[in-house]
């Protein structure tokens, strides 16, 4: 008999629930510093997760909990670009 597979779960830096990982959003701070979205999971760099819901970036804005995950200061116009990336999806 095989145990089932387990599915990695991660919290939301907007609304802390924890969810499976592949219902979130991965955004990842490159290793030269920069921010964007990562639809796929696998972009080198260090993750945080957002859900699918512009709210929940709202939230993690208000709060600077992607400040704190990423241990440096998000402009404004990365924020922008994050939740227009947020609303054109990853094409699938």
């Amino acid at each position: 008999m095989r145990k089932p597979k387990k599915i990695p779960q991660r919290q939301c830096v907007g609304c802390r629930a924890m969810k499976d990982k592949k219902e979130l959003i991965r955004v990842v701070k490159s290793p030269e510093g920069g921010i964007a979205l990562d639809f796929t999971g696998k972009s080198p760099g260090r993750g945080a997760y957002l859900c699918p819901d512009s709210a929940c970036l709202t939230r993690a804005r208000k709060s600077k909990a992607l400040e704190r995950a990423f241990a440096a200061a998000i402009p404004a116009e990365v924020y922008d670009q994050l939740c227009a990336q947020m609303e054109q999806g990853d094409g699938s």
